[in-house]
């Protein structure tokens, strides 16, 4: 049941109920914590790998801009009142393990870029109407880079599959990374999900998100020849 409340300002946000401050103060650091997390052990070391001063260029760009949502984000809990620490990994939140994946080539690279950061939009998309104005608008600012990230994994993969050997390379790679992808939307029975949704922090349910992702990963999979094994149910 959605709990219609509107916060326009951080301001607003302190006279608001301790569970929707709760809940608005969970999303703030996850983003913090595992934008940051990403540009570290994904996009920064990525720009190593690529193979073209072309590539190394749009690589770093994407770490780049890695790095400035987290910054954006940790700007925002610091208005909000979060402790800095709570912000970064290895003291705050632990990142998701989507980032446990080993990254070892270029063909990784773009897997995730293709898989990944398709995830990422569907979770920002959900944010794109959030209760919480500046976290709204924060999500607002950020989906254009969000979708140049993922539109960098398309343009890759379209140059590697054009000949046999990158086909076969990017497919072990995304044969390698996309059992990390399902636990990125979290569990069926999330309580979290469920006071976003009652205070219209956030839209649908962690299931109807997987659900909608996999259509739209095994849509993007297809355009380049390439599939996506079977995945085991999340819990």
């Amino acid at each position: 049941m959605t709990t219609l409340i509107v916060v326009k300002t951080v301001e607003e946000l302190k006279s608001a109920p301790e569970e929707f401050r709760e809940a608005v103060s969970k999303l703030v650091i996850s983003h913090a914590v595992n934008e940051l997390y990403g540009a570290q052990v994904f996009d920064e070391p990525a720009i190593a790998f690529a193979p073209t001063p072309y590539a190394k260029w749009l690589t770093c760009r994407v770490a780049m801009e890695e790095y400035g949502h987290h910054v954006r984000f940790k700007q925002l809990g610091v208005q909000m009142g979060i402790p800095e620490e709570r912000m970064v990994p290895g003291t705050g939140k632990r990142p998701l393990s989507i980032f446990e994946f080993p990254l070892k080539t270029w063909e990784e690279f773009v897997a995730i870029k293709l898989l990944a950061d398709l995830a990422e939009i569907l979770q920002v998309e959900d944010l794109l109407h959030c209760a919480f104005h500046p976290l709204r608008n924060l999500a607002r600012a950020t989906m254009p880079e969000e979708r140049f990230h993922a539109q960098f994994g398309e343009d890759f993969s379209a140059e590697l599959v054009k000949t046999e050997d990158g086909k076969a390379r990017l497919q072990a790679a995304v044969d390698a990374y996309w059992p990390y992808l399902p636990s990125f939307f979290g569990g069926s029975k999330s309580r979290n999900n469920e006071i976003f949704r009652k205070w219209n922090i956030k839209q649908r349910t962690n299931d109807e998100m997987r659900v909608d992702y996999i259509k739209r990963a095994t849509e993007v999979a297809t355009k380049y020849g390439l599939t996506l094994p079977a995945l085991q149910q999340a819990a």
